[in-house]
């Protein structure tokens, strides 16, 4: 092999992540400025400048680069932010980085959420969500629920913030607040706690 072949593909590949991020962040610009996804291949390839081809070949075509784009903005800028707080002292904390995420993007997330993308943003969404919540639930719950109810209390749990997190989304008041919307989840996370905890004492 040459030494021309090895130094050639780490720029390949820097090359490929710099255009995937940038077509990634025109996609979050141009709907979120239109609160709408009827943006075409062309606008977001032109605002990363790339070409057409290139948003076909990373990405497929526009639906997936837009569902690829939000699920980079939570793995990017909220997952790691959960995982630091990720504390019994941290409930509060974590509820209010997620809300402070989804006000700062809602017009983009709103845009999916109201979109034929819709089905697939929340199933991948929850995907993302549920080992960080089933991790939670198997500190706070693992010695009084087996696997099988630890699994299924995460995956009820998730698929119910999820709504409410869409509801909130979509139509929340405008600006959205997120301190209060915080609150709201620990009040409902503490009741479903209580209940837990009683249900699993008996």
């Amino acid at each position: 092999m040459s030494s021309d072949w090895t130094t050639e593909v780490p720029a390949k590949d820097r090359r490929v992540r710099r255009s995937r991020a940038a077509l990634m962040r025109a996609a979050v610009e141009l709907v979120s400025e239109r609160d709408s996804t009827a943006v075409t291949v062309s606008e977001i390839a032109e605002a990363a400048d790339v070409s057409r081809q290139v948003l076909y070949q990373q990405f497929g075509d526009r639906d997936a680069l837009l569902l690829e784009a939000a699920l980079d903005l939570v793995r990017r800028e909220l997952l790691g932010e959960l995982a630091d707080l990720a504390t019994p002292d941290g409930e509060h904390a974590s509820l209010l980085a997620l809300g402070r995420h989804f006000a700062r993007y809602r017009r983009f997330y709103r845009a999916l959420l109201t979109s034929a993308s819709a089905f697939a943003l929340n199933k991948a969404l929850t995907g993302l969500f549920l080992p960080f919540n089933r991790e939670n639930l198997g500190r706070a719950f693992g010695g009084r629920l087996d696997a099988g109810g630890l699994e299924d209390l995460a995956t009820f749990l998730t698929g119910g913030a999820g709504a409410v997190v869409n509801a909130w989304v979509v139509d929340g008041p405008d600006p959205l607040d997120p301190a209060e919307f915080a609150g709201r989840l620990q009040r409902t996370h503490s009741v479903v706690t209580a209940m837990i905890t009683k249900e699993a004492g008996r």
